[in-house]
């Protein structure tokens, strides 16, 4: 039992703000926005197994769709937004197609970073996304914050793999994304497959 007596009622009570235990993060997301161009493409399908493509003929579609997504503000804040994404359209007669949208999203240590998906290929029945990392403000401010790029794409469903091209952000540890420090580190890869997305560069 606690007994309160003259002497402990003398002491003063410490208290430790919890608030003084707290730390908060802010976080945000950076859309980018670009358009793309793209190959045609034509596949050739076969019973029993995913699809082979070749580069030719009209049966892609290249357009932009209109999506939410978060962003953020001036003061570092997320807000939705609704952008133009590049939308993919791959028409493959007979053949299940289904929509999604791929997202590229890296989280770093600044404001001053940029992230943008550059290509799509089709390697060994799988979808690759190439994006590119940099940091476009060494002295941006110092914050948690993300980078993200997406495009939507309406082809049969398959495996997704990413490519993010830089240098891995401090902390990051999202198994999701491959880094490499080149495009020529997957070249070869890239080049025994098929093009269906190019985001050309200013």
């Amino acid at each position: 039992m606690f007994t309160l007596t003259k002497q402990s009622l003398s002491q003063p009570l410490l208290f430790i703000p919890i608030a003084a235990l707290l730390t908060l993060s802010t976080g945000c997301r950076i859309e980018q926005e670009q358009a793309g161009q793209l190959p045609d493409v034509d596949v050739e399908v076969q019973p029993g197994q995913l699809p082979k493509y070749d580069v030719k003929g009209p049966d892609v579609n290249v357009k932009t769709v209109e999506r939410t997504v978060t962003v953020p503000r001036v003061e570092v804040v997320q807000e939705e937004k609704t952008v133009e994404v590049p939308y993919i359209d791959v028409n493959l007669p007979g053949a299940d197609r289904k929509e999604q949208t791929l997202t590229a999203e890296v989280a770093v240590p600044s404001t001053g970073y940029d992230l943008d998906i550059r290509d799509v290929y089709i390697v060994n029945n799988q979808l690759w996304v190439v994006a590119r990392l940099d940091e476009k403000i060494p002295n941006a401010p110092r914050t948690t914050t993300s980078v993200s790029d997406r495009i939507v794409i309406n082809a049969p469903e398959m495996p997704v793999r990413y490519y993010i091209i830089g240098k891995r952000p401090s902390g990051n540890v999202v198994e999701e994304y491959t880094f490499i420090d080149q495009r020529q580190a997957i070249q070869e890869q890239l080049s025994s497959g098929q093009q269906l997305y190019s985001r050309q560069t200013v």
